[in-house]
């Protein structure tokens, strides 16, 4: 386990929804960690305060994450749907708001189109 808000921050979210943002980000996204239903993004400290996507929520500073070892990429357990790589542990918190956004998808009566 390790303390968010010391080395980045982490964003939780539904595991479908976090999947579907994955897939948007493609190569911008960061290092995931799926934990049971969940999955956590990182994105650089501080970038987590007054966070406010839907059906997402930032990991409060000092809360623990289970991190899990270098090479775990199936379960049981926390293990990377990401993993981390030189220069791809985090993943910019804008980019991933949009992604998340995206992967939502529109509010009833909310017109796409704009």
């Amino acid at each position: 386990m390790q303390q968010a808000g010391q080395a980045w921050d982490a964003i939780r979210t539904q595991k479908t929804l976090g999947l579907a943002a994955m897939a948007i980000l493609g190569a911008r996204c960061g290092a995931v960690v799926e934990d049971g239903a969940a999955v956590f993004f990182f994105t650089p400290c501080g970038s987590a305060a007054g966070w406010s996507v839907e059906h997402a929520e930032a990991v409060q500073e000092g809360d623990a994450v289970a991190i899990p070892p270098a090479r775990r990429t199936q379960g049981p357990g926390p293990h990377w749907r990401m993993c981390p790589g030189e220069g791809r542990m985090l993943t910019d918190p804008e980019a991933l708001r949009a992604a998340l956004a995206d992967a939502f998808g529109p509010r009833v009566g909310e017109d796409r189109a704009g």
